[in-house]
């Protein structure tokens, strides 16, 4: 085992020091004086959620199928190795080769969630690595950033040499074998970034630049540079039946928060939701071949020794190859005691009598996610769920043993008003009710079914039709939150209805952070100066030091969050192209706007733009619509 970074006693004096000594089973240790580049894969939040990405273990295994590429992993310390890293000035290291981050080509960061760029500037500042882009000189690695945030990487293009835009089966390879040859003819770091600058999918934030209207609002977004191209457009594998996937994860020595064996069974979504930014940037849906998935199943079992296995997508009951799958693997996990989790189910008689064959007999809790209470705003947002849909799955699952049902929705959606929040209420009392009515007393277990009511606050996102919207101040989302509570409180069944709802402040921060424009770099600066990061953490959050930063640089809130945005504004993401055109999006406004839904992709093509890569659910034959929830 080589030394640790960390001596014995600083491992004793942490909560959980396996985060830190790497040597897991299936970790890559390669022979370092043989390999032409080294790059570190970084998630910028505690280990525990960040091995649980499958993104990152994907492209863990695919850099170091690269004879001479070694790719490594790093987390964010936690609160308490940080304050010693800091105190001691010991430098963030790798979790394989425990060498300083600050001694590889690459540090590669992949963005999931806004809150947590200012986790981002602590990675960079453990690692000794200055925090803006154009601070750096010949002797740090290259910082490049992928994920889902990359659709605006501009809050945070300051920090970044480069990002790369798209899934990362593509091209990497190239972007690698660039590195190689400009390092073997010593042209610097300049020179690489610009030439990587004009690979399919590479975003050079150096060579761009932003000017602003005086009221402003982005006026131009353009290249500094001839060549450099105007517009970005997003890498996507179609074939992903036969691209790379990590037959041998990394199994933790600790509990992660995935603690499974996962298969990605598709990409994309057929639904439609205007407010979802998942089901617009990975569309066209991409199916993976059945068989291709019992292979992957039953090695990455034997690979890994974990006791679950989990269907991963953004809605599995689309999968046309569900039903086949899942007999095969309750089979297969049967004989080997091996539980299944099937998130992203329907509630239907197929996905009940599923769930009845996987979970214990003890029924755990089903999930419903109608998302607004009245049938008018389920239009609004095209979420394709009626309530008799609704009601009749509540009424499968009592019948079914279930006595427990956790039901999501979002608050201040678009065109919402006080009736729409009061059906949050009546339609969890209609659920409460609908087991009293179909299970007879003497069936009852414990008397009583639990109905628990969450509720967050709507986030417009980019490459959303909700790009568009405003969004709630925190004392709108909070009166709508209170608002819910006293209509639930006056329900019939009350007593059988638990509601939550989330945090308001960092709801309208991450509203910011998804639609801001590079100005924005300064304010995080600020707000990391002020000791701000695990601000994805709610417990962590100090909004009066974010409201502190805006007002040390000049910035409102407001502008960014709850201004209305006119049809023709020129967006700081507008110069990438991820597949689906902007006149869609603003089609699927317009009707949002006039409560008009829209068919699901296997009904009906809306024209969206994404047949352009030429595969996938749009050269495939239509069928019949299946409502989801």
């Amino acid at each position: 085992m080589n030394k640790l970074a960390l001596s014995d006693d600083i491992l004793m004096k942490i909560e959980k020091p396996a985060r830190y000594i790497g040597h897991e089973v299936n970790a890559v240790v390669k022979d370092k004086s043989k390999v032409a580049v080294r790059f570190v894969m970084c998630f910028p939040d505690v280990y525990e959620i960040g091995m649980s990405h499958l993104g990152i273990q994907i492209l863990y295994d695919m850099f170091n199928t690269m004879e001479d590429v070694w790719c490594e992993r790093v987390y964010s310390p936690w609160l308490d190795l940080d304050a010693i890293m800091r105190k001691e000035h010991i430098p963030l290291f790798a979790l394989e080769s425990q060498d300083p981050i600050k001694d590889f080509d690459f540090l590669g960061i992949t963005i999931q969630y806004e809150m947590c760029y200012t986790n981002i500037l602590q990675v960079l500042d453990l690692a000794q690595i200055p925090l803006r882009a154009e601070d750096r000189g010949e002797d740090v690695p290259i910082v490049i950033g992928g994920g889902p945030c990359t659709y605006n990487p501009e809050p945070i293009a300051e920090f970044f040499d480069l990002f790369y835009i798209g899934e990362g089966e593509t091209q990497y390879e190239s972007l690698l074998n660039l590195y190689k040859a400009c390092k073997k003819e010593k042209l610097g770091r300049e020179e690489f970034l610009r030439r990587a600058a004009k690979l399919p999918g590479m975003y050079v934030p150096r060579f761009y630049e932003a000017s602003y209207h005086e009221d402003g609002t982005l006026a131009a977004f353009t290249p500094t540079e001839d060549g450099i191209p105007a517009t970005v457009t997003k890498e996507i594998e179609m074939d992903v039946s036969n691209t790379y996937y990590p037959m041998k994860p990394v199994v933790p020595y600790i509990k992660v928060t995935q603690d499974r064996v996962v298969l990605e069974i598709q990409r994309g979504c057929i639904r439609g939701c205007r407010f979802c930014q998942a089901g617009q940037l990975y569309r066209p849906v991409r199916e993976r071949d059945v068989e291709t998935m019992k292979r992957y199943a039953l090695e990455m079992l034997k690979n890994t020794g974990h006791e679950e296995i989990s269907l991963s997508s953004l809605s599995s009951s689309d999968y046309t190859k569900l039903p086949e799958l899942v007999d095969y693997l309750i089979e297969e996990c049967d004989k080997r005691h091996i539980n299944i989790s099937l998130p992203s189910l329907r509630i239907d008689a197929f996905s009940l009598d599923v769930m009845g064959k996987v979970q214990d007999v003890r029924k755990s809790s089903l999930t419903f996610a109608p998302e607004a209470g009245s049938q008018r705003l389920r239009d609004v947002i095209n979420k394709g769920l009626t309530e008799d849909v609704i009601l009749k799955g509540a009424a499968m699952a009592f019948h079914g043993g279930w006595t427990r049902v956790k039901l999501y929705f979002m608050l201040g959606l678009p065109t919402e008003t006080q009736e729409d929040i009061r059906g949050i209420a009546e339609l969890s009392n209609k659920i409460a009710a609908t087991f009293f009515e179909e299970i007879p007393k003497e069936e009852r277990k414990n008397g009583r079914v639990q109905i628990v009511a969450s509720t967050s606050f709507f986030v417009p996102k980019p490459f959303t039709p909700f790009q568009w919207a405003r969004q709630c101040t925190k004392e709108e989302f909070l009166d709508k939150a209170y608002f819910t509570k006293r209509c639930i409180g006056e329900q019939l069944n009350q007593k059988s209805i638990k509601y939550n709802w989330h945090e308001a402040d960092a709801s309208v921060m991450e509203g910011v952070l998804a639609r801001g424009d590079r100005r924005l770099s300064k304010v995080l600066l600020k707000v990391y100066e002020k000791g701000c990061f695990y601000d994805a953490w709610g417990e962590y959050y100090k909004n009066e030091k974010w409201l502190e930063a805006f007002g040390e640089c000049g910035l409102t809130v407001d502008f960014y969050a709850t201004r209305e945005r006119s049809m023709d504004e020129l967006f700081p993401w507008d110069f990438i192209d991820c597949g689906v055109t902007k006149e869609f999006l603003k089609r699927e406004w317009l009707k949002a706007l006039e409560g008009r839904t829209s068919p699901n992709c296997r009904k009906q093509c809306q024209g969206c733009g994404a047949s352009r890569f030429g595969g996938g659910i749009c050269f495939e034959p239509r069928e019949a619509d299946n409502t989801c929830c």
